[in-house]
């Protein structure tokens, strides 16, 4: 059996993801940490868009759901995430447990909100684009590159007060332009106090090398323990290069691929790019059989 497991990253939570969940350790943790009903809260979606309520949902809910899931499967040939889904998917490498993940997590949220009170920021996607042109729009308008997911789609970051003027550059250009629902400039020197100071709290955590091997949205396979810690601090204010990420998953010739987290965003581009590897979301199903079978018909 031959498979690799992607999570989510933020975006694209609603109230009834992941339906098959059912209460666990983890989820009950995350619900008192946040002290309501989550599937409630998030029919608001100024709640769902908040960077500390997202991380932390995110990464508690997807390790809630790959711990439903990973007594009935064999071991994942290959493990990623996407922007903040890799705080969960180093906890699913044997990085470091499922509870000081989602303690991680928390203090990123908190680190990376604190840079953001310092410069109104926010993300714009962009695709349709080639590099000559992205590299200009972000000359011109002071931006940087947040993403990279294939080579005319990605993600940019900068203060909101040019975010506007950009978009219609691009939009000039023949660009399709979407403002994303962000107050934080992830992935981009904006952040760069939120990666020092997570840096710091890594040093102090206990770390192991993974036991899947691992793949980093900055650093490419992850080996030890130092290449985990450098890697999740480094992410914060770094491009995203996700394009990358769906290379080395195809380069270990996996049969299948299975997104854990809301929406179906990392297995639709999946399946634009790797046609013949099939790719589904988790979140696509109405019961924990249900991706059982699948994975176990795609992988063997």
């Amino acid at each position: 059996m031959s498979y690799a497991l992607i999570f989510s990253g933020q975006g694209m939570q609603h109230s009834a993801m992941l339906p098959w969940l059912t209460e666990n350790e983890l989820l009950q943790s995350v619900e008192r940490e946040l002290g309501l009903d989550w599937r409630e809260r998030l029919r608001d979606p100024d709640w769902a868009g908040r960077n500390a309520n997202a991380q932390l949902l995110l990464t508690g809910l997807g390790l809630a759901a790959w711990t439903t899931l990973a007594p009935h499967l064999a071991m994942p040939a290959l493990v990623a995430g996407y922007s903040v889904g890799e705080v969960a998917a180093f906890a699913a490498a044997g990085v470091y447990d499922a509870p000081t993940a989602v303690d991680l997590v928390r203090h990123r949220a908190e680190l990376m909100d604190r840079d953001a009170q310092r410069c109104a920021c926010g993300l714009i996607a962009v695709s349709g684009l080639g590099n000559e042109s992205i590299e200009a729009l972000c000359a011109d308008f002071g931006l940087a590159l947040a993403i990279r997911n294939d080579p005319v789609s990605v993600v940019l970051g900068g203060p909101k007060a040019t975010l506007g003027t950009a978009t219609e550059a691009a939009q000039r250009l023949g660009a399709h332009v979407t403002r994303l629902n962000v107050n934080v400039a992830s992935h981009t020197p904006w952040m760069r106090e939120a990666a020092h100071s997570f840096e710091t709290l890594l040093a102090a955590r206990s770390v192991e090398s993974p036991r899947i091997p691992l793949l980093s949205n900055v650093a490419g396979r992850i080996r030890n323990a130092d290449q985990a810690r450098a890697a999740l601090a480094r992410q914060i204010d770094h491009t995203v290069r996700w394009d990358e990420c769906m290379e080395g998953i195809a380069s270990r010739r996996v049969r299948c691929v299975l997104e854990i987290g809301p929406g179906q965003a990392l297995a639709r581009m999946w399946n634009e790019r790797h046609a013949d590897i099939p790719a589904r979301s988790a979140d696509e199903f109405r019961s924990v059989n249900g991706v059982i079978d699948w994975i176990e018909r795609h992988a063997a």
